[in-house]
């Protein structure tokens, strides 16, 4: 089995959630979370990430990596986000069967969070998060040609790198960083 762009297939089997943020201003921190999966090419083999971010401050309030694309992962990643940042109003995020398996909802109903599922035609709705994957896979992780999740690891905690991408990316001034971004970047690797 080989990664594609089908890491938000739904299973037929679980619930589906209503969208709720449809005109919905969004106000403070802690109204609205979302998720996104993703995976990574690596020299042999690929790896998924998961993150969580806040609408509001545009946070990555958690992220983690699998060799595989079961629920698991994004369940340790949503409790720690929980453990770190407390609860969110709404947690929305697209119809993935990750993110409507028993286990991941679970969490969510237990903390009495609200879910919000995406419909068709919500893509941009995580457009943070896609800037993230965009970033983070052709400014490190193609770049260094990681051989492995190990390696990619260590590459990512020694250079403290995905900090560093989240800094300037999320940044409001993130036209500044793409015309500055190799001296930036090489200047805040640098610095560990």
């Amino acid at each position: 089995m080989t990664p594609g762009p089908n890491t938000s297939k739904p299973n037929p089997q679980h619930r589906l959630y209503p969208y709720l943020l449809r005109g919905l201003g969004i106000i403070r921190p802690n109204q609205v979370w979302s998720t996104d999966i993703t995976y990574l090419r690596l020299l042999y083999g690929f790896v998924y990430q998961v993150a969580f971010s806040d609408w509001y401050s545009r946070k990555v309030l958690a992220w983690q990596l699998s060799n595989t694309m079961n629920a698991g992962f994004c369940v340790d990643c949503l409790e720690a986000a929980i453990k770190d940042y407390g609860t969110p109003e709404i947690f929305n995020t697209d119809q993935g069967l990750q993110f409507t398996s028993e286990s991941f909802t679970g969490v969510l109903i237990k903390n009495s969070i609200t879910i919000s599922l995406d419909g068709r035609g919500r893509a941009l709705d995580n457009i943070f998060v896609e800037r993230l994957w965009r970033t983070l896979k052709y400014e490190e992780v193609y770049l260094n040609k990681y051989e492995s999740m190990p390696d990619l690891l260590v590459g990512l905690h020694q250079k403290n790198s995905i900090r560093i991408i989240l800094v300037l990316l999320f940044n409001r001034k993130y036209f500044f960083y793409k015309v500055f971004n190799s001296l930036l970047l090489c200047a805040l690797i640098g610095r560990h």
